[in-house]
């Protein structure tokens, strides 16, 4: 097992503001991933592979709201061949125009054309409705190997074959937006993606956040009593401290086929997300009407955002390289190795919780490596793998109906002796609670699974006697049920997002 290209390990929480330079800039943030098999009704043979971006959104945050940049480059990747490099890239770009071919929306005023302040001015219900001031419009390009170099060609609509789609305006309100849900249907595209024979689903707009967390309590040194955060039935005991957030969603549902490697034969696929930004970037002192319009952006591309698993960047690697982490690509994660073999996380956990001597001591973490960087063995490891960090999904194992699914993924799985292996870090559906996962896996839940036999395969030194918590590793929770967090039933999975008003 190559430990030297190894790169992070599991985490605490969705990918949130992690690191120094992506808070400044929040709309190139990428909050959360997931990938999975669809479990919705006759769509079982589909991927569903969601991006979420902009983080920490606020219903009423008007009057300009959260359009994603038009100066940014947004990406999904897709390893088909375990080696770390992305074999499909799906590429966002964006364009958010003013109405009337850019002087917007005016009013007569006292005999005077006069241009309005909002993003709208009626009741908005329709795709490219007549009430929006601003227009937000997209493209899609598929890429086939190399990122930048690859051969490149535009996903079109499969009614009319436009590669222009429209963003639904994000949930201003009751009084503009009477249905949302309704409105955000009709943006939800059948599409035709060059090289692949079945048609895919593409949606891209704002969601309710489907992370759940107690995410200030975890920040500030788990602020929460070990009696707690020990008893299974207090889970759900605390609120979602996010439960009124939204964020901004880039949703694709493609056949398996289309994203599998047939000349290999592996079922199993790896993917992350990416957002880049130009390398330069010109403000205007005095810029001229319009949106947006002083900056200037130029130069190649720079990459700033990262995630595949959740939530490395957040709280595995070490402050002093998580933007360097961001920029990195999974091939060059022999850097940050000694973040997973050695983990700093149960270390920190045993100062906060005044619990010492309650890490693993199997070093090097083996369990963490096999189940999150390469994949596990018989489950969701490629024939042919090279270690990095990146969620990873064997899309041959049927998906599991949602009221079937064990919220704790494998690890649940393991535990209940049951037929889900559908779920993380099998890939990631909005249902697993991969905080808990997380929790249980970093405190040695795996090693106690593994037992004294090696069964699972996370190595001879990962086993009971290496985890001081013993069964009490399996008990581990952050007091918030991911379970309960409301979703659809279908494509693009995520909730309606909170209204402005209600």
């Amino acid at each position: 097992m190559a430990l030297a290209s190894m790169a992070a390990a599991p985490a605490f929480a969705s990918s949130h503001r992690e690191a120094p330079f992506i808070t400044t800039a929040p709309k190139v943030d990428g909050a959360d991933f997931y990938m999975f098999r669809s479990y919705e009704a006759e769509r079982s043979d589909y991927v569903t592979v969601l991006a979420n971006y902009l983080p920490l959104q606020d219903g009423y945050g008007g009057p300009n709201y959260f359009a994603l940049d038009q100066n940014a480059l947004y990406e999904i990747h897709i390893d088909n061949n375990g080696d770390a490099k992305e074999d499909l890239t799906f590429q966002f770009r964006f364009k958010n125009t003013l109405s009337n071919s850019g002087a917007g929306q005016a009013l007569n005023v006292g005999g005077k054309m006069v241009n309005i302040p909002l993003v709208q001015f009626g009741g908005v219900s329709n795709v490219k409705d007549a009430n929006l001031q601003l227009a937000e419009t997209y493209s899609v390009t598929v890429v086939r190997g190399d990122r930048r170099s690859g051969s490149a060609q535009a996903v079109t609509n499969a009614s009319g074959g436009s590669a222009t789609f429209d963003k639904p305006v994000d949930n201003i309100g009751k009084k503009t937006l009477a249905d949302y849900a309704g409105y955000a249907a009709k943006h939800i595209y059948t599409v035709n993606i060059p090289g692949c024979s079945m048609p895919a689903k593409l949606f891209v707009g704002q969601r309710q956040d489907a992370f759940a967390v107690n995410l200030g309590t975890i920040f500030d040194l788990v602020n929460a009593p070990v009696s707690v955060i020990t008893d299974p039935s207090l889970i759900g005991a605390a609120p979602n401290t996010i439960d009124d957030k939204n964020v901004t969603t880039l949703g694709l549902e493609v056949h398996k086929s289309c994203l599998t490697n047939p000349s290999n034969g592996d079922d199993v696929i790896g993917g992350w997300t990416t957002a880049s930004m130009r390398q330069a970037r010109l403000l205007n002192g005095k810029p001229a009407s319009g949106h947006q319009a002083s900056e200037k952006a130029g130069g190649a591309w720079v990459q700033v955002s990262r995630l595949g698993m959740p939530l490395v960047n957040e709280v595995v690697i070490g402050l002093k390289d998580k933007d360097k982490f961001n920029a990195s690509k999974p091939s060059a994660d022999a850097q940050f190795a000694d973040y997973v073999t050695h983990p700093t996380l149960p270390a920190l956990l045993e100062i906060a919780l005044t619990l010492p001597n309650t890490a693993p001591s199997n070093f090097p973490r083996t369990d963490l490596v096999t189940t999150f960087l390469t994949g596990i063995k018989g489950v969701n490891q490629p024939k042919s793998v090279v270690g990095a960090e990146m969620l990873r999904l064997n899309t041959a194992i049927p998906p599991v109906a949602f009221a079937q699914q064990n919220r704790l993924g494998i690890v649940g799985n393991i535990l209940a002796g049951g037929n889900d292996n559908a779920g993380y870090p099998n890939g990631r559906r909005p249902k697993d609670d991969v905080v808990d996962i997380s929790l249980v896996a970093v405190m040695g839940g795996l090693c106690m699974a593994n037992g004294d036999t090696d069964k699972l395969g996370f190595g001879a030194a990962c086993k009971p006697a290496a985890v001081p918590l013993g069964a009490t590793s399996f008990k581990l929770h952050d007091a918030v049920d991911q379970a309960v967090v409301p979703l659809l039933s279908g494509f693009p999975y995520l909730n309606t997002p909170i209204p402005g008003t209600k």
